[in-house]
């Protein structure tokens, strides 16, 4: 061999090690499933031994589904589209990734459903950081307790059963009881509240998310919202996931310090849709057919939800998950799991409703267990005296019914109460400012609505709160959060007299 043949085979070699020496094998083996059976959005497949659970799977026609159950000898995947294209024995490719959902600020006024994919014919999120949509709960020592109070605008609400920044606060009551309409009111008194919000539809009419938006948009709620729909004509499968994929976006403003309030509606559905895919699944049925674990199914969503420490930047995450009561029925099985899960309730009656009691929360089926914590402290001068009375009214009302005679006393507890519930009344998107419930309500307690008829107590409270205008100074001093001095006490009074006064 030539010594220039030698030198040209060294070179070559040399090159060959240094281009094996860089070269990283990355790329990951194809794993190709076959479809076994198809049945109601739920797929048996096998040939996938390494799949885990919640990992997506590509079908044919670009269609996914998601692995669930992971037997010995088949693999049950849940779809997240319509299956209509799909046939016995076509192949099945892991994704290598668990479901995720796009996140970021860009999300900020769209409609999307638990994919990411946009609802809105926008354009497409694809560029935007994803993170999965099932995450563990923040842990105890990154949590701070629930201070901060977050303003519904809702008299009854705010006064009576407050709701906190972080807290877990569940809306119940039967079908057309206004569980919807008082969430989105929450959501629409957040426009100046820096809150981000978030509505997801579980299982509901597309006519009643396309209402919700609609009511969005009158408000100029969308710049500050994100709607994540799984409407009921959705596969199952995807309605199971949608309230996990809202709360992951949810999480992300919560990581940025942000305060996000999120709207789940509803969690019946949600449960039922569970139940759904459990048992095409072949997972064993229990109480009322649904699975062991759907306790579970909710307790590890709702938990999620909390108020960050300052360590752990701050943020927070409300949750006012809505369920679904048969016949005021609120001890059946999915509304005590919820009621035990979260921070309390707001139980609506039917038959408050029917009378025109809107909105229709009955304040003695309804808790907050954070309570007056997250409360300005200038409710704390009217609250507790408006609980009470309200209280004694309705014992007292059972008793009158029946013709009973009665003391001076009880008649004129009986009138008061008359007159508390008529001003917890309030039209759908009439919110109060905090400093207007508090005038309102201080007059309440000082019985200056007692010499009124009934019929002029809200035109009395529409005076005061116009009157109150006049008094920035004390507007701002309740708002921030500054305790009632007696000097306030008495130009609220004054306010409300003159008022009243002007009516007469």
């Amino acid at each position: 061999m030539t010594p220039l043949r030698h030198l040209l085979l060294e070179e070559s070699a040399e090159l060959l090690r240094s281009a094996l020496s860089s070269f990283r094998y990355d790329l990951k083996p194809h794993e190709i499933g076959h479809i076994l059976g198809i049945e109601n959005g739920v797929v048996r497949l096998c040939g996938l031994p390494g799949v885990k659970t919640m990992e997506v799977l590509r079908l044919p026609g670009e269609t996914y589904a998601v692995a669930l159950n992971l037997d010995p000898g088949a693999v049950g995947a849940v779809m997240l589209d319509p299956e209509e294209r799909l046939g016995i024995d076509d192949k099945v490719f892991r994704c290598h990734r668990v479901l995720d959902i796009p996140v970021g600020a860009e999300l900020l006024g769209r409609i999307i459903d638990p994919l990411g994919r946009p609802l809105d014919e926008e354009e497409p999120l694809d560029a935007l950081e994803r993170w999965p949509v099932e995450r563990a709960a923040p842990p105890i020592m990154d949590r701070a307790p629930v201070e901060v109070p977050l303003q519904t605008g809702i008299k009854v609400i705010d006064a009576l059963v407050p709701i906190g920044r972080g807290q877990r606060e569940l809306i119940l009551g039967d079908r057309q009881t206004g569980k919807t309409t008082l969430a989105v009111d929450t959501i629409l008194n957040q426009h100046d509240q820096e809150v981000i919000c978030i509505y997801c539809a579980i299982g509901q009419r597309a006519q009643s998310v396309a209402r919700v938006i609609a009511r969005l948009r009158e408000g100029d709620a969308m710049k500050y919202c994100i709607v994540v729909s799984a409407t009921g004509d959705c596969p199952a499968g995807l309605q199971f996931m949608a309230p996990y994929a809202a709360t992951t976006v949810g999480e992300w403003f919560m990581s940025q310090g942000r305060d996000v309030l999120l709207v789940y509606d509803d969690l019946s559905r949600h449960a039922d849709a569970y139940r759904e895919l459990s048992l095409l699944l072949r997972r064993p049925p229990g109480r009322e057919a649904y699975p062991g674990d759907v306790f579970y199914l909710h307790s590890r969503l709702l938990e999620r939800a909390t108020q960050l420490n300052q360590a752990s930047g701050g943020g927070s995450l409300t949750a006012l998950p809505i369920a679904e009561t048969q016949a005021q029925n609120i001890s059946a099985y999915i509304p005590t799991n919820l009621i035990s899960i979260t921070d309390g309730q707001l139980y609506l009656s039917p038959e408050r409703f029917q009378r025109g009691e809107m909105p229709a929360v009955d304040v003695g089926k309804s808790v907050s267990r954070v309570g007056g914590k997250a409360q300005l402290p200038a409710y704390r001068e009217v609250a507790g005296q408006l609980k009470l009375a309200y209280a004694q009214y309705e014992e007292l009302e059972t008793f009158a019914r029946f013709g009973t005679r009665l003391d001076d006393r009880t008649r004129e507890a009986i009138e008061r109460g008359r007159r508390v519930r008529e001003l917890l009344k309030q039209d759908e998107g009439d919110a109060l400012t905090p400093a207007q419930q508090v005038a309102v309500l201080l007059a309440l307690n000082l019985g200056l609505f007692d010499s009124l008829p009934v019929a002029e107590v809200r035109p009395a409270e529409r005076r005061i709160r116009e009157k109150l205008q006049s008094q920035p100074a004390l507007i701002r001093r309740i708002e921030d959060g500054e305790p009632l001095t007696s000097s306030d006490l008495e130009a609220l009074s004054h306010l409300a007299e003159v008022a009243i006064g002007e009516l007469s």
